[in-house]
């Protein structure tokens, strides 16, 4: 049985074709945001060394995104774990955009003769150009390589019931080690959360609504009534994204100290330690207010055993009657698919 593990993917190198091939690939993705047939090759070359600059500077600074090696870390964690569950297993990391790319990973699986695939992007948060584009992306892997064995998916999984608490519980763990009392006036507990064009939600997954839902249920272990939420777009294209910005709810905040928690995210990269810890630090600190950004417990033992769960419950003959409450996916709806976000009441 092989488990793919799908995630974003990132330069681990301040290479500059590697960067510009990775900001090319991002571009074509969405090139469908500006150009009604999807396919502008010239502007989706222009957006890349646009982009490339100041992404360079910022992997530079990093020593290249760690992404992709915490992403490698997390599926041999739990491979080893599951086998010590005497379950015959091989896990595999597969990325959207940057080597190893989830057609070598699907190409794997094939070589070790694995007779089950189980699809598992670790985006908590169901979004369409993440969780929803890299499952899609397995499926056409597979055709591709002739692939025709069982598959199973789950999408969002941000109401597995010890996800939230072992975050908010990091969230705490970081507060004491900083000296930081989550209840002081002077402190402000401010989400960001990974932004989206408003064209994708439209027709496709409630994301807005999940992560706002997410906030609120943090937010609630914490014993904290008010706090912020902003969105970490990006401005390459005129076109509307998710508001309000995380720099507008930065620069809106009226203390001196904010606690900063991406809720969007289980891989330190880009987004965390360049966009947040370097760019908004520097807005904040214009501001005259202090940033701590809660690190990503991407290594917890916790979130280990989460994704060993998720998988053993997605193994069952019937997923949806399993302890974990799978249900079908309502963003994703083919029978194979699973998520633990839909409860009757929804509507995609």
């Amino acid at each position: 049985m092989g488990v793919l593990f799908l995630n974003f993917g990132e330069p681990e190198t301040y290479d500059y074709d590697e960067v510009v091939g990775f900001l090319e690939r991002i571009f074509d993705r969405n090139s469908s945001l500006e150009s009604a047939d999807g396919n502008s090759t010239s502007r989706t070359k222009e957006l890349a060394k646009q982009r490339a600059p100041a992404l360079i500077k910022e992997y530079e600074a990093m020593g290249g995104s760690p992404l992709n090696i915490q992403a490698r870390q997390q599926a041999k964690k739990v491979e080893r774990k599951l086998r010590k569950r005497e379950m015959n297993v091989h896990c595999y990391s597969g990325t959207q955009f940057t080597e190893p790319f989830i057609q070598t990973a699907v190409t794997q699986a094939k070589n070790d003769a694995v007779e089950q695939l189980i699809a598992l992007p670790i985006y908590p948060l169901c979004g369409k150009s993440t969780t929803l584009s890299a499952l899609e992306d397995v499926r056409n892997a597979m055709d591709l390589c002739s692939l025709d064995i069982p598959l199973r998916e789950v999408t969002g999984w941000h109401k597995h019931p010890d996800y939230l608490p072992m975050r908010a519980d990091n969230i705490v763990q970081y507060a004491k080690r900083q000296d930081i009392k989550l209840h002081d006036d002077t402190t402000a507990l401010v989400f960001s959360a990974h932004g989206t064009p408003i064209k994708y939600l439209k027709d496709g997954p409630r994301y807005t609504h999940y992560v706002e839902e997410t906030c609120r249920i943090l937010a609630r272990e914490l014993g904290i009534t008010n706090y912020g939420l902003g969105y970490q777009n990006h401005t390459n294209r005129d076109i509307k994204w998710t508001s309000p910005s995380i720099e507008e709810v930065v620069r809106n905040t009226k203390t001196t100290r904010i606690l900063l928690e991406a809720v969007s995210f289980m891989h330190e990269q880009s987004e965390t330690k360049g966009d947040l810890d370097m760019e908004l630090r520097e807005i904040a600190e214009g501001e005259g207010i202090d940033l701590f950004r809660v690190p990503i417990p991407h290594d917890d033992p916790r979130f280990i055993d989460l994704l060993c769960d998720l998988v053993e419950n997605l193994l069952r003959n019937e997923p949806i009657m399993g302890e974990l409450g799978l249900r079908r996916c309502l963003c994703r709806k083919t029978p194979e698919t699973f998520c633990l976000s839909a409860t009757s009441g929804d509507n995609p």
